[in-house]
């Protein structure tokens, strides 16, 4: 048998059918299977029959994906595309038949070769972590390098970033830049080598949307379940709200800002947006990392939380409460304490549609009374970053809390749908 024939391997009672990849290793066999995924099988105990030879070439799709060529164009404009990790350039590695992420300007090109042509590129890697792992320290590295590649003359910045915490770094970076040009975020929540990858449609909207008119930072995924329409949304009111669907983000309390038609390649805004160019580029990197966000539930340990928040020694708590933004009541003077400790303390809500209004019950009029800061409709990740920023660049964090700085807070929050 040799990579590239369609075999049938049966081990530990368990049988697979697909294509066979080469190995890295001579311990193991690489099967693609029909669905796209593939897997790996110990040779030891493994019978395997060849069903058919060389249905699949894999030298010559080996060689197709080394080609790239990075052709400039001085009727194009430049976009910048920074790799944080993720799988938005992941390939097919034909040597191992696994996926592995790709970073520089020529591999991105390589693993989305629908880019060509589009605009001239220039790659940049910040980092190469999975998303669970971002931290301050890298968004902040990250901005810089936004920066940088504005003042080199980049129309548009295009940010590959794993989906699980986007709509975070996204945030972050709303508040950190002022910016002439668009910078765009996008992911793939599927990898290359499932026939439903996300990552080409994607990729290639972000771009479309990065050489568009709003110079906001945005986050560019699926729509809707089909190839049609890559939806654009604020980096301060999206969140992912599904695990696995290729739509899985959408924007908290209105439409999305905008759409990229991924056929007829057009960009159209639904809302206001700052234009491009409206302001010179501004960078404020610092954040205070005191801070935290508390999800309060019913059972909730108030002796146990209180002890751990008075240790945690914070400058900043952001609390998601119920409903309108409540408590327990027993938890109202430990907030207190800390408000009177100068902890600046906001609420948030737990729903996902609707605002903060603490003067309709006693439990949120004495939460006011005790100090506590409405947030409006501002969602709770992007409170907890807007407090980091603010603590550091605001005369009075408090009051920024409750005032929209990044279009985080809505003015109204009215049905929409």
């Amino acid at each position: 048998m040799n990579a590239g024939d369609r075999v049938r391997v049966e081990r530990a009672g368990v049988t697979n059918e697909g294509v066979l990849m080469p190995s890295s290793t001579p311990e193991h066999l690489v099967v693609k299977l029909d669905g796209g995924y593939n897997v790996g099988i110990a040779r030891e105990d493994a019978d395997v029959d060849v069903v058919e030879s060389n249905v699949y070439d894999v030298e010559a799709a080996q060689s197709e994906s080394e080609e790239s060529e990075i052709a400039f164009d001085d009727d194009l404009p430049t976009v910048s595309l920074i790799s944080t990790g993720g799988t938005i350039a992941s390939t097919v590695d034909y040597r191992t038949g696994a996926v592995t992420a790709q970073f520089d300007a020529e591999d991105v090109l390589r693993a989305v070769p629908d880019l060509a042509g589009r605009a001239n590129y220039r790659g940049r890697v910040v980092t190469n972590i999975l998303s669970e792992n971002m931290t301050p320290a890298v968004w902040k590295e990250l901005a810089e390098a936004v920066a940088e590649e504005i003042r080199a003359g980049a129309d548009g910045v295009v940010v590959m970033h794993g989906t699980d915490t986007m709509q975070f770094s996204a945030s972050a970076l709303s508040y950190m830049l002022d910016t002439p040009v668009p910078i765009v975020f996008t992911g793939s929540q599927r990898s290359a080598d499932r026939p439903s990858s996300d990552n080409v449609m994607n990729a290639v909207c972000a771009v479309e949307a990065a050489m568009a008119d709003a110079a906001e930072v945005l986050v560019c995924m699926h729509g809707s379940t089909s190839d049609d329409v890559c939806a654009l949304h604020r980096g301060t009111r999206v969140r992912k709200n599904h695990t696995s669907r290729r739509d899985a983000f959408e924007t908290v309390g209105a439409e999305p800002l905008g759409e990229v038609d991924y056929d007829a390649e057009t960009v159209e805004f639904h809302r206001e947006y700052a234009e491009r160019d409206a302001v010179d580029l501004d960078v404020s990197t610092e954040l205070n990392e005191s801070v935290d966000l508390l999800k309060f539930t019913p059972g909730l340990d108030v002796d146990r939380y209180a002890a751990t928040l008075r240790e945690a020694d914070l400058d900043g708590l952001i609390v998601e409460g119920t409903g309108l933004g409540h408590v327990h009541t027993d938890l109202i003077p430990v907030l207190k304490g800390l408000v009177d400790d100068g902890v600046v303390v906001a609420m948030t809500s737990q729903c996902l549609e609707g605002r903060v209004c603490d003067r309709v019950y006693d439990t949120g009029r004495d939460l006011i009374d005790a100090g506590v800061v409405e947030t409006g409709d501002t969602l709770p990740g992007t409170a907890k970053v807007k407090l980091m920023w603010a603590l550091e660049h605001c005369e009075d964090p408090a009051d920024a809390m409750g005032r929209p700085l990044a279009g985080e807070l809505q003015q109204r929050s009215v049905p929409w749908t």
